[in-house]
């Protein structure tokens, strides 16, 4: 997943902009759940909350895009977060409902697998042009 220290870098702005989307999305699932939200829909409405902060911050502080954003980016980005969701929320049913572990560590374990999908999808295919010509890459 690194390859040098530039990668290792983007990963931790990566994850500083995620801390401020958990906040939203942890905060926006409890208060959903705690007023009888089903917890799925809560974490498809919690999840969403921080994806257009999440695009504007990485793509100009984590990758560091400059080039004015399109709609196929903008598309990209959408399927990328999509694919996270999907694994966040199919980790959390297998957490929670099958293996019957508490909400919350079900929670955090299924974030932990959307992160690690929605870095590698942002890096390597949604603002991949940027990354390319960074290292030098035709």
């Amino acid at each position: 997943m690194f390859n040098n220290k530039d990668s290792a870098v983007q990963f931790l702005r990566y994850c500083t902009v995620g801390v401020g989307n958990a906040a939203v999305d942890f905060t926006t699932f409890f208060l959903l759940t705690l007023g009888g939200g089903s917890y799925l829909f809560s974490q498809m409405l919690s999840y969403s909350a921080g994806v257009v902060n999440s695009f504007f911050l990485n793509r100009t502080w984590t990758f560091r895009v400059t080039r004015k954003a399109n709609v196929l980016e903008v598309a990209k980005f959408i399927i990328v977060n999509g694919l996270s969701l999907l694994v966040s929320s199919g980790l959390l049913f297998i957490l929670h409902d099958v293996n019957h572990l508490n909400l919350w560590l079900s929670k955090c374990m299924a974030s932990g697998g959307g992160i690690v999908v929605n870095f590698m999808g942002s890096r390597c295919w949604v603002f991949t042009e940027n990354q390319k010509a960074r290292e030098g890459i035709s």
